[in-house]
């Protein structure tokens, strides 16, 4: 097989698939792609017949569209010019239409070649062809999910939502009592009660979850909670599970910072569509029992996989699991809260499937006290097809992969976070000295787990 037959058969192929091409253009011309890639595409482009800009290869060499038509007529007609002068003119931009044989000449010098033009009924082949293929891709199109305006405006709700009750910039975690950290004889130093503490105290404990209770928790800034801890080998004796109660200096200000955490979770929800149209007793049920699982995934957004922190702000504010058995926590939940962090990490989920996750998570019909499930659950059932369409139709692949499973994985994941931090805080609260350290919407959030 020649090299013409060659190039000449991949370029048929080549023009079955041209995007969007004009028909007309494809029977005017052959254009072939810069041969092994030698010309700089912002290094100007000469047509090899007149030195006008060029367009492209067109029947094998470089021209501009002038002389690309020029030569297309003229081997379609099997024009015979004769140049009045010495068959030798210079052919030029301004003067190439003088000459059209020292033209025609030059286009076959620089190797034009009259077998790259299409016939009449090839050009109708591509032109079926080329309708075809639009044709499929406009099936295509249209059978591709698409997010409702609706479904975006939900997402749209809650991208709000998550941004009036997270503060990037942690500035309020200065009002929370100080951290004070593995010297037991700075206890002492702590106040007594945060900003924080002192606002929550003015409440009373029996109206926080009332019916106008979602009114009453300041709309400021917000953060994380007692998950920004941070795995740190040093900390394996400290972090053991056998904790030493006597003395637990960082639970003063992890309890300020659950307490804001909760204040946030809360002014969350009232924004979740759907939410405050559910009976207060149910909305106090599900806020109960996910407050907890929702700061675990809020924390992941200051989680660094780089040195296993979570990291709000400044030094003091970047915990590490021995912060957390500094509060009565111990290796039995802290260990998988890690590895949660780290697995949710690895999603690299998009900012509109992390809010998501977490109205997911609060509209769980199966939480202990729900009462209408059926409406809670058609709530959620609508959340998980708005996700599920959000992946398909805007998170590429690979990452999109099995990825609403493993999204779903999580919150069985949080589940069993949830169980073990039941646990350890009754524990910790069965001991008068260290649950007078807790905030009121602590004792009231969680204080239905003290037996």
């Amino acid at each position: 097989m020649s090299q013409l037959q060659s190039s000449w058969e991949m370029h048929q192929q080549s023009v079955a698939y041209l995007p969007n091409t004009d028909m007309e253009t494809v029977a005017a011309s052959t254009s072939l792609p810069d041969p092994a890639g030698e010309f700089d595409k912002n290094v100007p482009r000469i047509c090899g017949v007149c030195g006008d800009r060029a367009t492209g290869f067109h029947f094998n060499a470089m021209t501009c569209e002038g002389c690309k038509g020029f030569f297309r007529r003229s081997m379609k007609r099997k024009a015979m010019f004769t140049c009045p002068f010495n068959s030798d003119c210079k052919i030029t931009k301004d003067n190439r239409r003088h000459c059209q044989a020292c033209r025609l000449k030059r286009c076959v010098d620089i190797g034009m070649m009259k077998e790259f033009i299409l016939t009449d009924e090839e050009v109708q082949r591509k032109r079926e062809m080329i309708l075809k293929r639009k044709e499929e891709e406009a099936l295509k199109e249209s059978l591709k999910p698409k997010l409702s305006e609706e479904q975006q405006k939900v997402i749209d709700i809650l991208l709000e939502a998550h941004r009036k009750t997270y503060d990037p910039t942690y500035a309020d975690f200065t009002k929370f009592r100080p951290p004070v950290r593995s010297n037991p004889s700075n206890r002492g130093a702590a106040r007594s009660s945060s900003i924080l503490a002192q606002d929550l105290s003015s409440e009373d404990s029996t109206d926080l979850f009332g019916s106008d209770a979602f009114s009453t928790f300041p709309e400021s800034v917000e953060p994380q909670m007692f998950s920004n801890l941070v795995l740190s080998e040093e900390n394996d004796e400290s972090s053991s599970m056998n904790i030493d109660f006597s003395h637990l200096s960082m639970l003063p200000h992890l309890a300020d910072l659950v307490s804001y955490s909760i204040q946030k979770v809360i002014g969350f929800a009232k924004m979740i569509p759907g939410f405050r149209n559910l009976a207060a007793e149910d909305q106090i049920a599900l806020l109960k029992s996910s407050a907890i699982e929702v700061i675990m995934l809020r924390s992941n957004q200051s989680f660094t996989l780089e040195d296993m922190t979570w990291t709000c702000g400044s030094n003091d504010f970047k915990y590490r699991i021995s912060d957390v058995t500094q509060a009565g926590h111990s290796m039995d939940l802290l260990e998988p809260l890690v590895k949660f962090q780290v697995g949710l990490k690895k999603l690299n989920l998009h900012e509109e499937e992390h809010v998501l996750l977490m109205a997911i998570c609060i509209l769980s019909p199966d939480r202990p006290g729900v009462q209408d499930t059926s409406l809670v659950e058609s709530l959620q059932d609508r959340l998980s097809e708005i996700l599920q369409t959000y992946i398909r139709c805007r998170h590429p692949p690979p990452g999109s992969r099995l990825l609403y499973a493993k999204m779903i994985q999580k919150l069985a994941d949080l589940r069993s976070l949830n169980e073990e931090h039941s646990k350890q805080y009754r524990c910790l609260s069965f001991q008068p000295e260290h649950s007078m350290q807790l905030t009121p919407l602590v004792l009231e959030v969680f204080g239905n787990e003290i037996s």
